[in-house]
C-alpha cells in the first residue's frame, strides 16, 4: 500500500500534506526535499504533517498532547515554527476529514496553539498570535541595500518598504546580518499603495521566492504599522498567489485567506523507501 496525500495551496504557497494519524512515518529531510522536488516528486513549497502533538517532541508546553499538530517543513527539508499560508491549508484539512468538530477549532504548531475559523465563504481565518517589532536591520539584493523592520510572527521576518518590486532579482537569498538572524529569515518587499492596501514579494528561509507567505503578510503589515507609529489596524495584502486580509492588534493578529485542495492520491511505496536518505 503506498503513502496517503493531498496537494493543497493558500495563495498559491503550495504544499504536499500527509495524513500520518498514527505517527507511523519517518518525515526524513531527504523525503521533505524528494517531495518538494517539482521535477522528481509532487513538487511544493514545504510539506504538512497531519500527527497528534503527543508525537512532536519538540512541541511548545502550551500545546495539549491529543491536539492536532501542524508538523511543518520547509522545501529543503528544515523544521519551520509556523506557516501562515499553511495552517489553512492544514485546518482545512481537519475540518473536511471530520477530524475536529465545527467551524472553529484549535491547531498546535511549534509557535504554540493557533485557534482557526473556517468562514462560511470557504477562507480560513487564523489567530497568529502577537506579531512582534524587535527591532531594524537590512537586506542586499544584488548591490542594493534596503532598509528593513525586524517581526517576529513565531518566526523571522525583516519587512522592507520599497518604490518598486517588479524589479527585483530574488532568485537568490538576499543578504542578511547573521548577528541578527541567527537562525535565517524570511525577507519581506513592500510598496504601500493606500492605507489599507499593501504589495508584497517575498523570499522564504530554507525555499526561495514563494507566490505567497502567510507570516510574510502579517510581518508586512505590521511592519508598515509601525512605520507609521501605529500599533494596530488592518490592510489586504496583494501577492503574486492572491490576495489575503490581515488585521493587527495590540496582542494579536489574524490572517484571513483561501485554502485549495487540487489533488490526493498515493504515493509510490518503493519510492518512498528509495528517497529516504
Amino acid at each position: 500500500m503506498g503513502v496517503p496525500f493531498l496537494k493543497g495551496h493558500g495563495t498559491e504557497n503550495d504544499f504536499v500534506l500527509l495524513p500520518d494519524l498514527d505517527a507511523a512515518l519517518d518525515l526524513t529531510p531527504a523525503r521533505v526535499r524528494a517531495l518538494c522536488d517539482r521535477r522528481a516528486g509532487i513538487g511544493a513549497d514545504g510539506v504538512l504533517r497531519v500527527v497528534r502533538a503527543k508525537a512532536i517532541a519538540d512541541r511548545p508546553s502550551d500545546v495539549d498532547d491529543e491536539l492536532w499538530f501542524m508538523d511543518y517543513r520547509n522545501g529543503d527539508g528544515s523544521v519551520a515554527e509556523m506557516c501562515g499560508n499553511g495552517v489553512r491549508v492544514f485546518a482545512r484539512y481537519l475540518a473536511d476529514a471530520g477530524l475536529v468538530a465545527g467551524h472553529e477549532f484549535p491547531v498546535g504548531s511549534r509557535a504554540g496553539v493557533r485557534d482557526v475559523v473556517i468562514r462560511p465563504d470557504g477562507d480560513v481565518a487564523v489567530d497568529m498570535g502577537r506579531a512582534r517589532v524587535t527591532g531594524e536591520s537590512t537586506a542586499t539584493v544584488g548591490d542594493r541595500i534596503f532598509a528593513g523592520v525586524a517581526v517576529d510572527v513565531g518566526n523571522p521576518h525583516l519587512v522592507c518598504a520599497v518604490e518598486r518590486i517588479d524589479d527585483l532579482d530574488l532568485t537568490a537569498r538576499p543578504g542578511y546580518d547573521p548577528a541578527v538572524f541567527p537562525h535565517g529569515v524570511n525577507v519581506e518587499f513592500v510598496v504601500v499603495d493606500a492605507p489599507d492596501l499593501i504589495r508584497m514579494r517575498v523570499h522564504e528561509r530554507g525555499v526561495g521566492e514563494t507566490r505567497s507567505c502567510g507570516t510574510g503578510t502579517v510581518a508586512a503589515v505590521t511592519g508598515v504599522l509601525h512605520a507609521r507609529g501605529a500599533t494596530t489596524g488592518a490592510a489586504t495584502v496583494e501577492i503574486p498567489g492572491g490576495r489575503v486580509r490581515v488585521e493587527v492588534g495590540e496582542n494579536t493578529s489574524v490572517l484571513t485567506g483561501p485554502a485549495v485542495f487540487v489533488a490526493r492520491g498515493e504515493l509510490d511505496r518503493a519510492w518512498w523507501m528509495v528517497v529516504a536518505e
